[in-house]
């Protein structure tokens, strides 16, 4: 699908999704937990209908109570020797694990950019937690049989979180404790999280640094109702448009969570926009806006969105972490580079681990999403100042975490 943004201006109120890391945890949770959980504010993007369909093949009883709300009586007890994560890259590395726990082998499927995408991080580790891995030379699909027993592991932290949150997740029901050691944790925030949702169902996990984590095996999940916050990473993207294009207020926000796009605050605040919080509501209003400096090595997802933010400001905008984009949807350093080279934005990625956009006039273009929905959003927002219509091809793949992003981009627009 092709979608024709427009030059215009923003103004209005949006409630973001939910959050679909937390919604993710949260779902491998009331698996793990033996008796019935009920998940609240729950949005069906591609990726949570994807962690749904997995818990059930591996045991767990889905009902719907509503739109958002969904009742699970969890219990690990696979349905089929076959588990589908869609093009997930978390519900791969928080899944697996947690099918390494069964007595039995299961086989793990991918779809789309998911078949090429990195596993092999994965295989190591696992063996030495005593689970047989066939890999498939380091991609999907791998079919592992446990169970996972616990004792004394490393793993490379560098690439991914994704997988010491499936670690952290199942091992606390290991019959063993485990001695985790992480080399160079990244995406430290994301951990955060695992480790606050763990806790809230009962399990503890004690760390040093985020380089050593002592997990007690034999350990039981707590069933509980669990209502998940709103989406930090769906909410950047629109808060940029606010400093960019006019103003927006975003609803339904905890300013003191543990996502790692909370970020995106200390960024629109360095390139100079207007920010007022209110509650659970935050205000993005356009001021002059200038380049800035921004370290977004734990905070990965934020490239796309500040691409479109420094793409608006005066000057020039130097963002590190650049080696943390190989391995998403898309290789999104080249991505960006690509896209908004097309649309007359300088976007220089030679130097190590560093992007420098230089901010400018806008053009019309054709881009492509790169199938990456991060890509697409930022090329939407981007276009709101550009000097003729910018055409996005591959608009579909929002919906992967964000169905409803052409429509809430609507809601805002206000035509020039």
């Amino acid at each position: 699908m092709d979608k024709t943004i427009c030059k215009a201006g923003v103004s209005g109120r949006i409630t973001p999704p939910s959050s679909k890391s937390y919604a993710q945890r949260a779902i491998a949770a009331a698996l793990l937990s033996r008796g019935e959980s009920r998940l609240c504010n729950i949005d069906l993007c591609q990726d949570t209908r994807a962690a749904l369909s997995v818990i059930e093949a591996l045991g767990a009883a889905v009902r719907q109570i509503d739109k958002h709300t969904f009742a699970v009586t969890g219990g690990l007890d696979p349905r089929t020797e076959v588990i589908d994560i869609g093009e997930s890259g978390l519900a791969t590395r928080l899944f697996t694990p947690i099918a390494s726990l069964c007595g039995r082998r299961i086989r793990v499927e991918g779809r789309g950019t998911m078949r090429y995408r990195p596993v092999s991080m994965m295989c190591g580790p696992l063996r030495e937690l005593g689970v047989q891995v066939w890999d498939n030379g380091g991609v999907l699909p791998i079919m592992v049989e446990g169970p996972l027993r616990g004792g004394e592991i490393e793993v490379d932290g560098s690439i991914s979180s994704q997988f010491i949150t499936g670690l952290l997740m199942a091992l606390p029901l290991a019959p063993q404790e485990t001695q985790l050691k992480v080399r160079e944790p990244k995406s430290i925030p994301y951990i955060d999280m695992t480790l606050d949702l763990v806790r809230s169902w009962g399990v503890e996990i004690d760390h040093c640094d985020y380089r050593e984590f002592y997990i007690p095996g034999s350990q039981s999940y707590t069933p509980r109702s669990y209502r998940v916050e709103g989406d930090w990473s769906g909410a950047a993207i629109m808060m940029v448009a606010g400093a960019v294009a006019g103003e927006v207020t975003l609803r339904n926000l905890n300013p003191l969570s543990r996502q790692a796009d909370t970020s995106v605050i200390e960024a629109l605040s360095h390139a100079g926009a207007e920010i007022v919080i209110e509650g659970d509501e935050i205000t993005v209003r356009r001021k002059e806006l200038r380049g800035f400096e921004f370290d977004a090595t734990h905070c990965p997802d934020l490239f796309p969105a500040l691409a479109a933010l420094a793409a608006n400001c005066k000057g020039i905008t130097t963002l590190h972490g650049t080696r943390r984009l190989l391995h998403k949807e898309s290789n999104r350093a080249e991505a960006i580079a690509s896209e908004f080279g097309k649309m007359g934005i300088e976007v220089d990625i030679r130097t190590p681990d560093i992007m420098k956009i230089r901010g400018g006039a806008i053009q019309g273009a054709d881009v492509e999403s790169h199938g990456d929905h991060r890509m697409a959003m930022a090329e939407a927002v981007a276009a709101l100042n550009a000097s003729e219509p910018v055409v996005i091809g591959g608009a579909e793949c929002v919906a992967k975490s964000y169905p409803d992003f052409w429509r809430d981009l609507e809601k805002i627009t206000v035509r020039e």
